[in-house]
């Protein structure tokens, strides 16, 4: 199973669009994940598109987009648990609020908030942050994440110029 992730989209203030890197694997995506900020509700319906689409909602997120995703989720993917946040909040870091949003057992912790791509474990949990696809901040690359869920996870970001 393939499963596409993003967060921090912030569609339209950082881009117009989603960039074409991005569209061409959401193609052979069997599912999307977004980990907030979506910023416009038009991101949501593009993605729906392209097939299974989980998320959550952001600290920039409207009414119309709250409506539409929770605060945090978890999903199962092809049989690994997947809890989802957007990872925003205070003190702490966005990492650790992320971690501390689930108090049952998840394999993977998708997040996003900080636009820095992160692939680690704490303890037996992958946190897995996409970056984004249109707000790299400091970074030199724009980011999104890729894992297929099988036996195993393979997990891996993705680096483009837009």
């Amino acid at each position: 199973m393939k499963v596409i992730i993003v967060s921090d989209t912030h569609i339209p203030k950082k881009a117009k669009v989603l960039p074409n890197r991005l569209l061409q694997e959401l193609e052979e995506a069997d599912c999307i994940i977004h980990a907030g900020d979506w910023q416009a509700k038009e991101v949501f319906h593009e993605l729906q598109q392209y097939g299974k689409l989980y998320g959550v909602s952001g600290n920039v997120d409207g009414e119309d987009i709250k409506q539409l995703m929770p605060e945090k989720q978890v999903v199962e993917a092809n049989g690994w648990k997947i809890g989802i946040v957007h990872g925003h909040g205070d003190k702490k870091t966005t990492e650790k609020r992320a971690v501390e949003a689930f108090n049952e057992h998840v394999d993977i912790i998708v997040f996003g908030h900080s636009h820095l791509p992160v692939l680690k474990f704490t303890g037996k949990t992958m946190l897995f942050n996409p970056g984004s696809v249109t707000d790299k901040r400091k970074l030199p690359y724009y980011s999104f994440g890729k894992l297929i869920l099988d036996d195993e996870i393979h997990a891996e970001h993705v680096f483009f110029k837009n």
